[in-house]
C-alpha cells in the first residue's frame, strides 16, 4: 500500500516544525509545488511549532545589546538581528499557509511565494554573517514577530492586519537607515542584500494589504477603523515614524492610511 504524498499545506506544516533553520530554508526552496494545495482541508495543530534550536537564546527586545557598530562584534550582531527576522518570516509564511483553510487558491500561492523569498533572504544573510566570522545563533534574539503570530492564530483578519501590514511593514521603514549604517562601515555587500530584501518585502507587504482588503470586503468591514480596532484588541505596537512612504505606497497602502500614520 503506497502512502499518499503530502499536499502543499501539509508540507508547510512539516517544514514549520523543523528545528534546523538551514534545513527549513532548503526545504522551502525544494517544496513539491506540483502537489495539491488542499485549501479546504482543516488541519490539526501539531506540537513544537515553530521548530527551533536551542540557539539563538530568545530574550526580551529590551535586553538586546548589539554593541558599537564599528566593532566586529557589533557589526555581526546587527546582521544577526536581520537574519533572525528573516528566519521568523519563513515561519510566518509557512504558518499562514497551513493554518487557515478555506481561502482562494491565490491566497496560498501568494504566501508560498513569500516563503520562498524569505528563505532566500535568510540564506543570503546567513552566508554574509558567516563571512564576518559568526553564524546564526551566536547572538541573543527576541521573539516579537512570532508572539504576534501566536496572538492571532485563530483570526486570519488580525493575522494579515498585524503581521505583514504592521510588523513587517516596519521593516520597510527601517531598511534605509540600516543600509546606511552598514554602508557607513564599508559593508557594501550587506547594503546590497538589504536592497534585495526591501524590493521583495514591498511585495510581501502588498500581499498582506491585498488579502486584508479582500477579507474586509468579504466581511463588510471598513478597513481603517477595523485596523485600529484590531491593533487595540491584540495589543499591537503603535507605529512611530519616520515612515518610508514611497515603499508603503508601492506596497499598496492608501493615502488615507498614510495620512493616519503621519497624524500619530
Amino acid at each position: 500500500m503506497t502512502m499518499e504524498a503530502p499536499n502543499l499545506r501539509q508540507q508547510c506544516q512539516a517544514l514549520l516544525a523543523l528545528c534546523d533553520p538551514v534545513r527549513k530554508a532548503q526545504g522551502v526552496a525544494a517544496m513539491d509545488v506540483s502537489a495539491p494545495l488542499a485549501g479546504d482541508l482543516a488541519m490539526a495543530e501539531m506540537p513544537g511549532i515553530p521548530g527551533r534550536l536551542d540557539r539563538p537564546e530568545l530574550v526580551s527586545h529590551t535586553h538586546i545589546k548589539s554593541g558599537a557598530l564599528t566593532t566586529r562584534q557589533g557589526h555581526a550582531a546587527l546582521v544577526h538581528s536581520i537574519v533572525h527576522i528573516e528566519k521568523n518570516a519563513i515561519d510566518l509564511a509557512l504558518d499562514i499557509c497551513w493554518r487557515f483553510a478555506g481561502m482562494p487558491e491565490a491566497f496560498y500561492q501568494d504566501w508560498l511565494q513569500v516563503a520562498r523569498e524569505e528563505a532566500y533572504h535568510f540564506t543570503l544573510l546567513r552566508e554574509h554573517l558567516q563571512t564576518l566570522g559568526f553564524d546564526y545563533g551566536d547572538f541573543p534574539a527576541h521573539n516579537g514577530l512570532w508572539e504576534m503570530a501566536e496572538r492571532t492564530r485563530h483570526d486570519l483578519l488580525a493575522r494579515v492586519a498585524l503581521v505583514p501590514r504592521t510588523l513587517e511593514a516596519r521593516g520597510l521603514d527601517a531598511s534605509p537607515a540600516v543600509k546606511t549604517k552598514l554602508v557607513s562601515i564599508g559593508d557594501h555587500r550587506g547594503g546590497e542584500i538589504l536592497d534585495i530584501i526591501l524590493r521583495d518585502e514591498i511585495g510581501h507587504v502588498a500581499v498582506g494589504n491585498h488579502w486584508y482588503g479582500w477579507l474586509c470586503e468579504q466581511r463588510g468591514l471598513e478597513p481603517i477603523s477595523t485596523f485600529e480596532s484590531l491593533r487595540r484588541r491584540y495589543n499591537a505596537p503603535k507605529l512611530k515614524g519616520p515612515f518610508n512612504l514611497a515603499a508603503r505606497r508601492a506596497a499598496g497602502f492608501k493615502e488615507e492610511e498614510l495620512a493616519a500614520l503621519l497624524a500619530l
